[in-house]
Formats: C-alpha cells, structure tokens, sequence
C-alpha cells in the first residue's frame, strides 16, 4: 500500500480577491502535492473557501445580494485561478457545504458536552475586519494591533471555551515534537504567546446571523475560526470514520501564511485535544510579499493580481519565480524587473536553451534517433554523479519545505550540463566519424540528465516540463521510467525542442 501525504492551504476568505499571497501559498503547496505523488504517495491535497462570518454579511447587504450569492459568486474567482496556475488539488471544500456544517456542530456540541465550552458574557473590544476581540491592554493608541482599525466596544452573551485548561498540555507538546511549528523562529513566538497566558476563548457570536448555529442554541452561531480551522477534518469526512479520515488525518503539513500561525498553532491544537483527536504533525508559515518594497494593500493599489502575471509572463514563470526568489519561511519583495530577470537568465537562458541546443545536436548528428552510450569517462560520470545526487538533495529541500534551495539544486545540474556541452564539443567530435561512438556518449549523458531535471521540475514547471519530456522522446512516461540514471533507451525519437522561455525584450 502507498504511504499517505496529506496536506492543506488555509481556506481562503469570499469577502477577499484572490492576490499573489494567496497564489503563493497555493503553488508551495501543488509543488509538495506533485512532488510526492511523483515519490510515490498517495496524496490528498485539501483548499477551500471560508464562507461565513459578519465580514461576509456586511459585504453581501451592500452588494444587495445574499451571503451565500456573494460566496457562490467569489469562490468561482479562486477557482479559476487555482485552473490556471496548474493546481492539483484533490478536493475544494466550501464552509457553506453539508458536509462540514455537520462536522463543525459534531465537534463544538462534542467540547460543550465534555464541559470544555460553557456559556458566560464577553465584554471587550471587537475589531469586525479581524473578526476578533482584543483587551485594552492589546490595542494600540486604541486601536486593532493586527489592521490598525478602529474597534467598538462590546458585549454579548457568548460561549467560551476553555483554552486556559490546555496551555501546559499544549506547550508540553510542542516541545516534544520540534518540528511542529515551522520555520523555528515561529515556533519560539508561539512559545512565549502560550507562555504568556491563554485565556478562554469566545466561540460565538449572537450579533450576525451567518454561520454555522450553535448545537441547542440558535440564538447564537459558532466563531468564524471554530469553524474554519475545522474544515481540515470534516473534508476527510469526520465526524464519520471514513476510510479518508482513518487513512490521512493527521495532517502532514498545515501550509499557511504567517499571519493566521495562533490560529493554526494555538487555537486548532487545543480544540482538537478537547476533543481527543490527533494534531496536525506541522504547521508551516510562511512570510509575507510586499510590492516593489511596500506592504500589499488596497488602498495603495498596489494588490498583484496573479491573473495579470499569468497573461503577461505564463504560468510557469509565474510558479517558479514564487518559489525561488525567496527561501520559503521569509519575507519577500515582488518587482517586475526581478521576475523578467528571473525568466531571461533562469528560464530561458539555462533551463530553455541547454534543452533546445541539446535537442537540435541529437536532431543534426543521429537524426532524431538516440544512439546507445559507450562506456561513460570521467566527465560523463562527474555529471551523472552530479544528477544523482541532485535527486537526494532535492528530497531533503522538499521535506524541509525549502523550495528555493531544491531549485537551486536542480539549476546547479543545469550549469553543469551546459558546462559539459562546452568541455565535451559535440560539434568537434561530429567532424570526425572516428569518434561517432565517443558522440553517441556525450549526446546520450547530456539528454538523460536532461530527463532526470525535467521530472522532478514536473512538480514546480508542469507544462514546461511536459513539452521537454515529449522532446526528449518519453512524455507522459516520467512515472514509469522514473528518476533511475538509463531511463532514456537507444532508440527514443528525440525532437528540437522549441524555446521554452522566449526572452524578454526591454
């Protein structure tokens, strides 16, 4: 039986466009999911919307239209998105479907009969952008901490749950298991947030009606992170114990970007120990992307659109910049000038013209045809070595979640391949019919590291990495040949590659 990678983004807010932050996180995670299923797993690979709460209310009364056609309406935006960027998911869960209403009222009426969520009054400030409550003491100049928003003060009747009761349990497991908050200097913020003190959390609200409704209390529904956080189970199925759940939950990796890591690594683990069910193995967070050196935001107009960067570059530009310009776990800074860089010296420079030189030789000395290799001398084997050992380092960078350093890794194959053309000179050895056989060796060491790189940046560079394949005489086989050095077999018809990255002029 295959061994299960289960991973997830976070569920993506309706009263939100889709913006390159929420591409970011999607292509790190399609990137793991392909990259698996390529290892051999058997993956399932989880985003959503996140549909409910005041924010999504408010919005849907000003449009003149139901919360529910506001979502119906939004979500098709990320969807399409999610089809252009080349988005592998398994499954696209909706907080508005059955199946995780079921499952979110299952779990809060399972704490509430435990006596983990009892019902008191809340009197605070409430931040309704943030969707959160805040003490004095938290806000700044008397404002939200985390948008800078006014906030009104409030009180309600309310449910509260007891996170207070679980703070030695939660900080106990975090110290046993190192790797479950991810990159370390998250996992020590969390660490001193938890130190601090947690208090009871308030789970619902009675001043908006969209949400899930509590268990036996209509008057109120659950707190919009209740029940989004918990759509990580219900897609598997649960509360039923479905082959899904048995098979995937826990979690592999929660994907998420930096600032909804208290979420996923208080709130989430403590309901879930309310409810003794296992915890996610890692949370990962990842930073944040300003724009040519300002924070994203609306009123600056500065939001990247992903769909504009896919019209004017192409998708897989777009995916491999995302990876590579920034070690995954920082903060990064988008500028149209790096991503052309990117594309001009990387993509078509490296990566396109090694494939379309290498292809137009073999086209030229042995018409297509690949000849068998002669025994490899120093130089064949110094690149096969080369190949190989980028095969485990990009292993260990993937289950680092270290994008950046994998590529690395595979464009320093490339520099190695182009440096062999130069030291190897096919064109030389093709002067000389005495050397054919030397040839049919340089030509088939060169197009097999070639197949090699190309399947695994099937994970980053789908389509890109689909047309090279086919040009190298194995498409559609790269499962089956797998990543074993003489994959390529004497015989494959070999064809001019096109140029996979045209550069870009001025």
């Amino acid at each position: 039986m295959k061994p299960t990678f289960y991973l997830t983004t976070p569920i993506y807010y309706v009263n939100d466009v889709p913006h390159i932050g929420h591409a970011y996180t999607t292509v790190a995670a399609d990137v793991l999911a392909r990259y698996k299923r390529l290892m051999g797993y058997d993956v399932y690979f989880l985003t959503g919307s996140d549909e409910h709460g005041q924010k999504v209310e408010k919005a849907a009364t000003t449009a003149g239209e139901t919360p529910l056609e506001l979502a119906d309406r939004v979500v098709k935006r990320f969807q399409a998105l999610w089809e252009r960027l080349g988005i592998s998911h398994n499954d696209f869960i909706r907080t508005t479907q059955e199946r995780h209403k079921k499952g979110v009222a299952h779990i809060f009426k399972d704490i509430l009969d435990k006596g983990d969520i009892y019902l008191g009054e809340y009197e605070d400030w409430y931040c309704t952008p943030c969707e959160t409550f805040w003490t004095e003491t938290q806000l700044i100049d008397g404002r939200c901490p985390d948008c800078n928003r006014p906030v009104e003060k409030l009180k309600e009747e309310s449910y509260f749950f007891r996170m207070s009761k679980y703070q030695d349990q939660l900080l106990a497991h975090i110290d046993a298991h190192p790797d479950f908050i991810q990159p370390k200097s998250k996992r020590n913020e969390i660490i001193s947030f938890v130190k601090e003190g947690l208090r009871d959390l308030s789970v619902s609200r009675t001043t908006f009606t969209w949400g899930i409704p509590v268990p036996g209390n209509d008057k109120h529904v659950i707190y919009v992170w209740f029940d989004a956080l918990t759509n990580y189970i219900t897609a598997l199925g649960y509360p039923e114990a479905t082959d899904d759940y048995r098979r995937f939950w826990p979690v592999n990796v929660h994907l998420i970007g930096k600032d909804i890591l208290r979420f996923h690594a208080v709130y989430w683990p403590t309901f879930l120990m309310a409810a003794g069910l296992p915890l996610p193995e890692k949370v990962f967070a990842h930073g944040w992307w300003t724009i040519e050196g300002q924070k994203m935001s609306k009123s600056l107009q500065n939001v990247v659109e992903p769909n504009m960067l896919i019209d004017k570059y192409g998708v897989d530009a777009v995916r491999y910049f995302l990876l590579r310009e920034v070690p995954f776990g920082l903060d990064g800074d988008f500028s149209h000038a790096a991503l052309v860089q990117r594309i001009n010296s990387d993509l078509a420079n490296d990566l396109g013209n090694l494939l379309s030189r290498s292809t137009a030789m073999a086209v030229k000395y042995f018409d297509g045809v690949l000849p068998a290799p002669a025994e490899l001398n120093e130089n064949d084997q110094a690149l096969k070595k080369r190949t190989e050992e980028m095969i485990a380092a990009v292993e260990a960078c993937l289950n680092d979640l270290a994008f950046s350093k994998a590529l690395q890794a595979i464009w320093e194959v490339i520099s190695a391949a182009n440096k062999y053309i130069d030291e190897s000179a096919p064109w030389t050895l093709a002067k000389d019919p005495a050397l054919t056989g030397r040839l049919a060796t340089v030509m088939y060491c060169l197009l097999e590291s070639q197949r090699i790189v190309h399947i695994i940046l099937s994970a980053f560079l789908p389509a890109t990495a689909e047309k090279a394949l086919a040009s190298l005489g194995c498409g559609g086989e790269k499962e089956l040949i797998g990543l074993t050095w003489g994959g390529l077999k004497e015989g494959a018809v070999i064809t001019k590659a096109e140029a996979l990255f045209p550069r870009i002029e001025g």
